[in-house]
């Protein structure tokens, strides 16, 4: 469960961090202000390896009207040249990918192996959208005689990025990367608990040729920065990753300032099992599902509906791959890291003891480790005798627990599929492919994987139903989010 101590200094050293985090305005650190010092906690000892000022706001105001002045110049780039300069910043994270996936692991205490993995897809990020910056086309519309129209896409101007702690980088720049290709400047607000990688990912954008202002980072919580920021007059657009509580809270502020608002919130993602599936791929797929980030993603299928003809041999299966998974500190690339904290561990455990409660039999896991060193560990999960009703299986747990329900019918399967608030992905096994069309059709979500489940790439639009969120992120389809719709109507008799 240790590592040592001596990699995480080393890696802060090699970062160039200053030793007390500040704003990232107009290309550089602000100057310290007096504010509120917050430490920046490694989950997997529990200690603190960083710190920073929380963003006056004074800050907050002139990171916002830096990144306005900058949004002048930016979008005056031919869009060929935004793209050229993208693809430099995507260089660079590639140039500082070991620097980056050691941040990333010890700020969010994600195995290493993953945290290379997000700043591979961050970097792929930049090289997608550089290649769509000079290809962002409006269209021509047929009219009357003597009557020619037009539309042509324009960008919105400064847009507020609120993000998550489970993902930071490559959540950050799966919306600043098509901002910036539409001609966006932006301003970042990271998690308080994960702020390392962002910081550093702004400076190495400026380095490879961003203009100064095109990409600012405050620091703190969500109240009371993050709420000044998607307040603010000149903010034109706000994407926001978190839990459906807060993403209500973001969305009733954009309503009220009438400004586009992107919302990718939670999910209980479910994966239908059929009796003619692949059963070994699908509990793969299920305990990955516990795996990415141990289990702290809204993605993450965390519903496995399996038929009743193969029940047990699936649970069977299940947990034997779970088992197998090894825990530790990230920077040694186990399985699975730590929780984020000791009160997303306190929160996790509180779902088990509410499932015991209903009824749900625990079949491996439960075990808390590395308490001894500080650490916020869980060993990985499996219940079986869930139902949908209950509270594991109606809200997201956002740890290494995984559910299996059963079911009797096909019709069965999508209706218990179907019951939740949640619509952001599912899933469907089954050697069928008509039976996969037929189910994928009845889902309620914004994405449907068969025969797999893990991520798709960035080229695959992502974005949920119901309360998983508005909007759409990844792929092209970002791209009408992120720029807003001209209509030009000329006479020409």
């Amino acid at each position: 469960m240790t590592t040592d101590i001596s990699a995480v200094e080393q890696s802060l050293t090699e970062s160039g961090l200053p030793p007390v985090l500040t704003a990232f305005v107009g290309g550089q650190f602000t100057s310290p202000g007096g504010g509120e010092i917050l430490d920046v906690e490694d989950p997997a000892t529990g200690l603190p390896v960083a710190r920073f000022e929380e963003s006056s706001s004074g800050v907050v105001d002139s990171a916002i009207e830096d990144a306005h002045q900058a949004w002048a110049r930016w979008s005056a780039l031919a869009p060929a040249d935004r793209g050229r300069r993208l693809y430099q910043v995507a260089a660079a994270f590639r140039e500082h990918e070991d620097l980056l996936a050691r941040l990333e692991s010890i700020d969010s205490g994600k195995p290493l192996s993953q945290a290379r993995a997000d700043i591979t897809v961050s970097a792929r990020y930049f090289e997608y959208y550089a290649g769509i910056a000079d290809k962002i086309a409006g269209e021509t519309i047929p009219q009357p005689p003597g009557t020619f129209a037009y539309t042509v896409r324009e960008p919105h101007g400064v847009v507020a990025h609120i993000t998550p702690w489970n993902a930071p980088l490559s959540q950050l720049t799966r919306g600043v990367a098509p901002c910036l290709a539409a001609g966006n400047t932006v301003v970042v607000k990271p998690s308080e608990l994960t702020p390392l990688t962002s910081i550093l990912a702004a400076r190495l954008m400026i380095g490879a040729g961003l203009p100064a202002g095109t990409c600012n980072v405050v620091l703190g919580r969500g109240q009371p920065v993050g709420e000044q920021l998607i307040a603010h007059r000149l903010v034109r657009h706000i994407t926001f990753t978190g839990s459906v509580v807060s993403g209500r809270r973001v969305g009733a502020i954009a309503a009220d300032r009438v400004i586009g608002v992107n919302l990718e919130l939670g999910g209980k993602s479910p994966t239908i099992i059929c009796a003619d599936a692949d059963l070994e791929a699908a509990a793969a797929a299920g305990a990955l599902a516990v795996v990415r980030n141990s289990g702290q993603s809204c993605f993450a299928t965390t519903r496995l509906l399996v038929d009743r003809q193969v029940h047990d041999r699936f649970i069977e299966l299940l947990a034997g791959h779970m088992r197998a998974l090894s825990v530790g500190h990230g920077l040694t690339d186990p399985d699975l890291g730590p929780l984020i904290s000791g009160r997303q561990l306190e929160r996790v455990r509180s779902f088990l003891d509410s499932a015991r409660a209903e009824g749900a039999e625990i079949v491996i896991g439960a075990d808390v480790a590395g308490r001894s060193a500080g650490g916020h560990f869980l060993t990985p999960t499996l219940l079986r005798g869930v139902r949908n009703g209950m509270r594991v299986a109606r809200e997201e747990i956002f740890g290494p627990v995984q559910s299996v329900i059963e079911f009797s019918s096909l019709d069965e399967a999508v209706t218990l599929a179907n019951d939740t608030e949640y619509g952001l992905s599912a899933g469907v096994f089954t050697r069928d492919v008509g039976t996969a069309h037929r189910l994928a059709a009845r889902l309620q979500a914004g994405q449907v994987q068969v025969n797999r489940y893990t991520g798709a790439g960035v080229e695959v639009p992502f974005g949920g139903y119901k309360s998983s969120g508005l909007g759409r992120e990844k792929g092209s389809a970002a791209m009408q989010h992120y720029t807003q719709l001209k209509s030009v109507i000329m006479a020409i008799a």
